[in-house]
């Protein structure tokens, strides 16, 4: 299920994507004939929404750097939790745009993110209850029938949960996915946060979760903010009075969740690790030394050579 998608990846951002265009022609230009050469990234990640249906400069840079660098399709907006009909023509766009950048899987969140024929722009939690496990598993399969690969689920960061639960998240994921028979996109940050909010311990949620689902994992960066009677005050530093933590993906990748990476990835194996930063967008050099810190945890994991001493 690969399709050559393994390693360190990059969240591809409007950013930067300029910059990374300019490096890896001046790679290409300086190595002559032979192959062609890349920057340390061994795969990008795309949201097909950001380029379904556009013409212009960036869907350009995109299929150039398509030429270059595996790909791989994570979605913001197909609400596999909700309740609306699945919309037809976007999931027509979304697998031509899937298939012509030869993305082995897709990916998108278990979420609700549209109500009433509505785009929510966020990504709210489902019930953890046996009643939604059949619904979604059958949107699921009708989403992948549609865009024409495997799909993946992502766990999100949820900061309520609508009603009482049936079951912990992790036990929820495991009857999806069976159900299902979809892949995981294990988002560890997020059961990190969550774990912080909730006050439960993220390794018992690692050992509960179906981890032998894991097709590619995702590491981001959090926040903390004071929390006022009407919503989140300023920033705060770690683990402040009154203060919680958010899923900004706008700083570093903690070290705390670094650590979780590698304990997870001693039972998931070397899967590909997407590195993901959507605010405070910093240099493209200083993702590159990020990615970096997530690649020589990756190696670790890689299955041990007996040949060699």
């Amino acid at each position: 299920m690969t399709g050559g998608v393994r390693g360190v990846g990059l969240g591809l951002r409007w950013d930067f994507i300029d910059e990374l265009v300019r490096r890896t022609a001046a790679l290409e230009q300086g190595r002559g004939d032979g192959p062609l050469r890349r920057l340390p990234i061994d795969f990008l990640e795309v949201s097909p929404e950001n380029y379904m249906s556009r013409g212009g400069a960036q869907p350009a840079a995109l299929a150039w750097l398509a030429e270059r660098y595996p790909l791989v399709t994570h979605g913001l907006t197909m609400s596999v939790g909700g309740s609306d009909g699945l919309d037809r023509d976007y999931l027509d766009d979304l697998g031509r745009t899937v298939r012509a950048l030869k993305s082995p899987w897709h990916s998108d969140h278990l979420c609700i993110g549209s109500v009433g024929g509505r785009k929510l722009h966020d990504l709210l939690p489902v019930s953890f209850k046996e009643a939604n496990v059949r619904p979604i598993a059958e949107r699921i399969e009708h989403a992948r029938d549609a865009v024409g690969v495997e799909l993946a689920i992502e766990n999100i960061s949820y900061y309520w949960h609508p009603g009482r639960a049936e079951m912990t998240e992790a036990a929820f994921l495991t009857r999806v996915c069976d159900a299902a028979s979809c892949g995981l996109l294990l988002d560890v940050n997020n059961a990190y946060v969550n774990a912080l909010n909730f006050g439960f311990d993220v390794d018992a949620w690692m050992r509960e979760a179906p981890l032998e689902r894991v097709v590619q994992i995702h590491v981001a960066g959090h926040e903390w903010f004071a929390v006022e009677p009407t919503g989140l005050g300023e920033a705060r530093p770690p683990r402040s009075p009154g203060a919680m933590v958010i899923d900004t993906h706008g700083a570093p990748v903690d070290d705390p969740v670094l650590a979780l990476l590698g304990r997870v990835l001693e039972r998931t194996g070397p899967v590909p690790v997407l590195l993901e930063r959507d605010q405070n967008v910093p240099a493209l050099d200083v993702l590159l030394d990020e990615a970096a810190r997530v690649r020589a945890i990756l190696d670790r994991s890689a299955p041990k050579d007996p040949t060699r001493s």
